[in-house]
């Protein structure tokens, strides 16, 4: 243990505070050192145990979740990303992290910045990223300022994406009122790696050389983690500095380096600097490797002037790396580096001190224990208090037959109506601004398919991904929505003929000291934990962001947002959403219910904001999904869609709208009319059979104990509902498509 004590000026319990460290945080630091820290060190300790990086709030429910799977290489929190075998000596690396706070500031760099951030967690692992996802959440579409934040956002991700040249594949949008202050951003990325050719972010061997390389450290991004680690207010434009800046190019000449330094023999870890800068990515690799380090701030490359020890130590300046480098073999990646034209200097190296040191000048400012900094370590955990919340009785007190059901010609108004709400109609507003073939074989750009399906190159295989949260479902009950949230993803990836994998999440949640908050975080997690052991989808690893309320205590609804990743088996044909031709039969697998619970309808067309969520068994979805797979294994089916939001009527549209047919469909129940094209009960699939595989595709179903129901067929382009004529498909079109590019460009 090193006792050397550093110089600077002492810190205060006043200093802690502004810092965002409660007072017992700060008489466990002086515990732990066994002495009043320095500032520096003091503000190295605020980053640290920020709820951005020592998720001290969430760690304790975070450990409920499985994180097992016979599929798995690296467990939750071992490394930057989660890693998983998809067989033949190849692995996919992915994970989803949130940038909300920065992006409700500047929306450009926010967004931009955390696609930089999100990539360079996979291929500091040593895979080359293949596709990227996000999930965007917005306030109310009229407003200016959220007009302003989706053209911010929308533009930060598809140039920072397109330029790097990864493909953006897919992702969700919403708007509701209650993201109005606190927009969330939550990007994903995937990578593909081969097995036992990825690194570690580990610090080994005492006297080896710390690099870093990349981009030169600037001022911006100071204090990052501690912004994200409090809530949005009026003022929290003054944290502007807090937000960072990328640069793509800088980007795409240090993936090119990491892939050809990890070729050599040269590196012992490697991680990218996020969260908290150089101190975090110095502290988390000794600690794991119960090492330390000697670093000398002076030497790191700066592109400001008398930058102060602590600015340097704590800035979020983007583009950056840290490596650890084999002694001796210092030629071999300086002579990689200047090839890519990186600056890059030895600022350190590693000692058997279990200590981080930072110089300055040859002076010490800060002197350690790394495992102090740490999750896992030293870093303080809490179970915080947790109370049903009061909204609830709201809930319960809602009551369907107070509601008017609407009548067939109402339908017909509903139906146009429906199609031109934000959340429903096409997003190709957005997507359009994305580059979703750049560097990489989408198979979903010209497939419509309700996930993502990407080919890895130089196999046979498939991956397909998704991201998805129906965040209104979360918040009338944490639980189910929470389960809802998983066995939504997974039934996106099983539509495309997917095997679901693993997972990874992005939970955007309000303050934790908030009971009612806690309590959606808690039950949420525990819904989650049900859903992914009922599918086998372990969680790889993501990202925690609390704080996502304004200071007038009105939080976001709990959004657990869930990314998965699944395989297609060699052989089997992907699976896409559209009808095929005219005559072909269409079912709806699953059963619906009679009721239209947190639906879009019923919230944005009959302005009711509290109801219940939608009806929900765990074991039926499960068995619905292995019933579609086998269906789609033994091609009985020559579409399948998932309906969600807008209901019955709305998947209908969506699978008749690419090839622009329509459909003919007879109400074979006792719902309201309402609840049947309108309502979002779960675990329904909209399905099309060729008359020639009717009887082989009910059969299977009958076996699989599967409830269907034949609801109609396919025609060449009329819509019929209960023998009223809907118009034609075409008659949609420029509702759908247009209504949201409209919207935000008025």
């Amino acid at each position: 243990m090193s006792q050397e004590q550093p110089v600077g000026n002492l810190a205060s319990l006043e200093q802690a505070q502004q810092l965002g460290l409660r007072p017992e945080e700060f008489e466990k630091i002086k515990e732990i050192l066994g002495r009043v820290p320095t500032f520096t060190e003091l503000s190295i300790y605020s980053v640290m145990w920020s709820e951005h990086c020592s998720y001290k709030n969430s760690i304790i429910w975070l450990k409920t979740l499985p994180k097992e799977g016979e599929k798995m290489l690296a467990k939750a929190g071992e490394e930057n990303a989660g890693l998983i075998d998809i067989g033949d000596g190849l692995a996919c690396c992915f994970k989803i992290e949130s940038h909300n706070h920065p992006s409700a500031i500047e929306p450009y760099q926010g967004a931009a910045t955390g696609v930089g951030g999100i990539n360079r967690d996979i291929f500091s692992m040593g895979a080359r990223p293949i596709a990227q996802l996000n999930s965007l959440r917005f306030g109310n579409i009229h407003n200016e300022r959220t007009k302003w934040l989706v053209r911010g956002v929308v533009k930060g991700i598809g140039n920072y994406g397109n330029a790097f040249g990864i493909p953006t594949v897919g992702g969700e949008v919403y708007f509701d009122d209650c993201y109005q202050i606190n927009p969330l951003v939550n990007a994903m990325s995937v990578g593909i790696a081969k097995v036992g050719h990825t690194v570690s972010a580990i610090a080994d061997g005492p006297g080896n050389p710390v690099y870093i390389f990349g981009s030169a450290t600037g001022k911006d991004g100071i204090h990052g983690a501690a912004f994200a680690s409090k809530d949005i207010t009026e003022d929290s434009a003054k944290d502007l500095p807090s937000v960072q800046v990328g640069d793509p190019f800088w980007e795409k000449l240090i993936l090119e380096a990491s892939m050809e330094l990890l070729e050599t023999d040269a590196v012992v870890g490697m991680q990218d600097m996020g969260a908290a800068g150089i101190t975090c990515s110095t502290s988390e690799m000794a600690a794991k490797s119960k090492t330390g380090m000697k670093i000398w701030l002076d030497k790191v490359p700066m592109r400001q002037a008398d930058m102060k020890d602590w600015e340097i130590l704590l800035s979020e300046s983007q583009e950056r790396m840290l490596v650890i480098v084999k002694k001796g073999q210092e030629k071999t990646v300086e002579k990689i580096f200047e090839k890519w034209d990186l600056t890059y200097a030895i600022i350190g190296e590693v000692t058997n001190s279990e200590h981080v040191q930072y110089y300055m000048n040859n002076e010490l400012r800060a002197n350690i224990p790394a495992e102090s900094l740490v999750l896992g370590g030293g870093a303080p955990v809490y179970e915080r208090a947790y109370t049903e919340p009061k909204y609830f009785k709201d809930i319960q007190a809602y009551q369907l037959e107070n509601i008017a059901d609407c009548s067939m010609e109402e339908a017909k108004e509903i139906a146009k109506w429906i199609l031109a709400q934000p959340n429903i109609a096409s997003k190709k507003w957005v997507y359009n601004q994305y580059d979703s073939m750049v560097g990489t074989i989408n198979q979903s750009t010209n497939k419509a398919s309700d996930a993502a399906v990407v080919k890895v190159k130089g196999s046979d295989k498939s991956i397909a991904m998704t991201v998805d949260c129906n965040s209104r479902f979360v918040y009338a009950d944490p639980f189910k929505g929470g389960m809802m949230a998983v066995a939504e993803a997974a039934r996106n990836l099983v539509c495309t003929g997917a095997e679901p994998a693993a997972i990874t999440n992005c939970l955007n949640f309000g303050n934790p000291y908030n009971p009612e908050v806690y309590y959606q975080f808690v039950y949420a997690i525990k819904g989650m934990g049900e859903a992914c052991r009922k599918f086998d989808t372990p969680v790889t690893g993501g990202n925690v962001s609390f704080y996502n309320q304004s200071s007038d205590e009105n939080a976001v609804f709990p959004t657990p947002t869930i990314g998965m990743v699944g395989l297609i088996p060699s052989g089997r044909k992907q699976m896409t959403l559209d009808f095929k031709k005219e005559g072909d039969l269409i079912y709806v697998l699953g059963e619906q219910h009679n009721e239209i619970n947190s639906s879009q309808y019923l919230v944005h067309y009959k302005n009711i904001k509290q109801s219940p969520a939608p009806y929900f068994d765990l074991d039926q979805e499960h068995k619905i999904q292995q019933a579609l797979l086998a269906a789609i294994s033994h091609q009985l089916v020559e579409s399948a869609h998932d309906t969600s939001e807008g209901g019955l009527f709305v998947a209908l549209f969506e699978s008749a709208k690419p090839n622009q047919l329509g459909f003919h469909i007879q109400q074979n129940n006792a719902l309201r009319k309402d609840a049947y094209l309108f309502g979002e009960t779960q675990s329904r699939i909209v399905v099309s059979v060729t008359p020639l595989k009717k009887q082989a595709f009910e059969n299977l179903m009958a076996q699989q104990a599967i409830k269907f129901d034949c609801v109609g067929y396919v025609s060449s382009g009329s819509i019929q509902i209960n023998n009223e004529g809907f118009g034609y498909t075409v008659d949609y079109m420029n509702l759908y498509e247009n209504s949201l590019g409209n919207l935000l460009e008025s």
